[in-house]
C-alpha cells in the first residue's frame, strides 16, 4: 500500500518503534510529520538516527515525544529542552523490555529489502532490536526498499508476517569516516599493545576505533564480536588480519548487531558471507560476550575520575548519549578468559582547555562503567590499569597518564586525599 494508507494504522496515544541506525524508516517518519496535525502524544522509540529528526523539533511535543533509548546528535537538543525523554539501559535489554511488556509495542516501522524467492525479507544493516520489535508489535509497517542490501543470513523476516508493505528506494544513511589526528594515533598504538594475536575485539565507531584498527596490521587471527560495525574493519578482513580462526564462539564469524558507515561498508557487508548479524539480545549479552577467549573491548568515555569511575554519556546533568553496549562488553570482557576492557579518550577536551581525568566527576554526572568494572584507561600519553589497584594506586596511575598541563593540580587533589 501506499505511506499514506499505512500511518493510517497509528493511533493516537501509540507507541510506534523504529529500527535504528543505517535501518532507520525514511518514508513513514516523512508522511508522520507531514500529517502531525492528525496525531496527538503518539511516543516514537529509537536508538541511533542519523540526520536530522523533524519530529523532535519544537512544537512537535503535542504531536509526537521521542523516548530514547540512545540520544544521538539529532536528539540531544529535545533531551536537554525535555521535548523528548531519555530511559537509561542496557542496550542488550531493550529486546526483552518489548517482548515482556515492559515496554509494549503498537506498531513496529522498519526497513527491510524486497523479499527473496522463499519470501524471507533482509534487515539489512540492522538487526539489533528490530526482530522482538516485530514480534512483540500489534501491527508491524515494512518500508520494502530495493536499495536496501540483504546482510547476514539469518537476519531476516518472512514476508507473512510484515501487516502494511511500503514499497520505497532510497539510499541508505551514511556515516563516513573521521580523520585520525596524532592524539587519536598514539591512543591507537597505546591499545594495541594490549591486543594478542588470536584476541577477539569489540569496537564502536570513530576516530579513536578506527585508530586502534590502523595499529593492528601486524596482529595475527584476531575476531570480531562487536555491537557495531564500521568501515574501519574492512582493510583488516581483506588483509586476512580479521579473521576469525582462532575464535571460540562463532567462529569464522564476523559477528555484530548493527552496521553503520558508508556505502563501501554496506556493499562490502552483503558480499562476505562471514558477517553475521545477530539480535542484540545475543551479541552483547554479557555472558554470550564472555564466551570468547581473549575478548578485549574498546570504548570511548567523556571522563574518568581518580577512583576509576567512568562517565561516558552525560555533559553535566545534560544527557550526551548513552550507556550503550559500553557495559555489556566491560563486564563480557571481564569474564572472558584472558579478555580485557579499555576505555580510551583523549586527555582533554574543548580543544585542551579541559581535563578528562578528573578529581570528582562533574556535578549531575551519570557513573556509566562503575569502578569496580574499570579495567584499563588510555590517553595518548600511556596506559592505566586499574583492576586489582587501591584507590591510592588508581589515582597515581591515572594521573600519570592525565594532560601534563592538568597533573600539578590533580596532584594537590591526590595529596589532599591521601597524605
Amino acid at each position: 500500500m501506499t505511506v499514506e494508507e499505512a500511518v493510517q494504522v497509528i493511533r493516537n496515544g501509540d507507541r510506534v518503534v523504529f529500527s535504528q541506525g543505517a535501518g532507520i524508516p525514511q518514508v513513514v517518519p516523512e508522511e508522520l510529520l507531514k500529517r502531525r496535525e492528525e496525531y496527538a502524544d503518539v511516543e516514537i522509540f529509537h536508538m541511533l538516527r542519523p540526520g536530522t529528526v523533524g519530529y523532535v523539533s519544537a512544537g512537535m511535543e503535542r504531536h509526537f515525544r521521542h523516548c530514547a533509548a540512545f540520544v544521538c546528535a539529532g536528539t540531544r537538543e529535545a533531551v536537554a529542552a525535555n521535548r523528548a525523554d531519555y530511559m537509561p539501559c542496557f542496550f542488550f535489554e531493550v529486546p526483552h523490555f518489548f517482548r515482556s511488556g515492559l515496554l509494549p509495542v503498537d506498531v513496529a516501522v522498519v526497513q527491510v529489502s524486497p523479499p527473496d524467492a522463499e519470501g524471507f525479507c533482509s534487515f539489512g544493516p540492522a538487526c539489533d532490536y528490530v526482530p522482538a520489535a516485530c514480534e512483540a508489535a500489534r501491527v508491524v509497517i515494512a518500508e520494502m526498499n530495493d536499495q536496501m542490501p540483504r546482510i547476514g543470513r539469518t537476519n531476516t523476516i518472512h514476508i507473512s508476517e510484515l501487516d502494511y508493505v511500503v514499497p520505497c528506494s532510497r539510499a541508505l544513511p551514511e556515516a563516513p569516516p573521521p580523520a585520525i589526528g596524532a592524539v587519536e594515533e598514539a591512543i591507537g598504538q597505546f591499545c594495541a599493545q594490549l591486543v594478542e594475536d588470536g584476541s577477539t575485539l569489540q569496537l564502536g565507531i570513530g576516530a579513536i576505533p578506527d585508530a586502534v584498527l590502523h595499529s593492528l596490521t601486524e596482529k595475527n587471527d584476531l575476531g570480531l564480536h562487536t555491537e557495531l560495525l564500521a568501515d574501519g574493519v574492512i582493510d583488516l578482513i581483506e588483509r586476512g588480519v580479521i579473521n576469525g580462526r582462532r575464535k571460540t564462539l562463532h567462529r569464522g564469524e564476523h559477528v555484530a548487531t548493527f552496521l553503520l558507515g558508508t556505502s563501501r561498508l554496506y556493499e562490502f557487508a552483503a558480499a562476505c558471507p562471514e558477517v553475521a548479524l545477530y539480535p542484540v539480545d545475543h551479541v552483547n549479552h554479557p555472558f554470550v560476550i564472555m564466551k570468547n577467549e581473549r575478548m578485549v573491548s574498546i570504548n570511548s568515555c567523556l571522563e574518568v575520575d581518580l577512583m576509576g569511575q567512568v562517565n561516558s554519556e552525560t555533559i553535566g546533568l545534560r544527557q550526551f548519549s548513552g550507556a550503550g553496549g559500553q557495559v555489556d562488553y566491560v563486564r563480557g570482557a571481564s569474564l572472558s578468559p584472558g579478555g580485557k576492557s579499555i576505555m580510551a579518550m583523549p586527555s582533554t577536551a574543548v580543544h585542551g582547555t579541559v581535563s578528562r581525568i578528573v578529581p570528582f566527576l562533574s556535578q549531575g554526572a551519570a557513573v556509566t562503567t562503575s569502578r569496580n568494572d574499570v579495567d584499563y584507561v588510555v590517553t595518548e600519553y600511556g596506559i592505566a590499569h586499574l583492576k586489582a589497584k587501591t584507590l591510592r594506586e588508581r589515582a597515581r596511575s591515572l594521573i600519570a597518564i592525565a594532560h601534563p598541563s592538568f597533573r600539578e593540580g590533580l596532584m594537590e587533589e591526590f595529596v589532599r586525599r591521601f597524605r
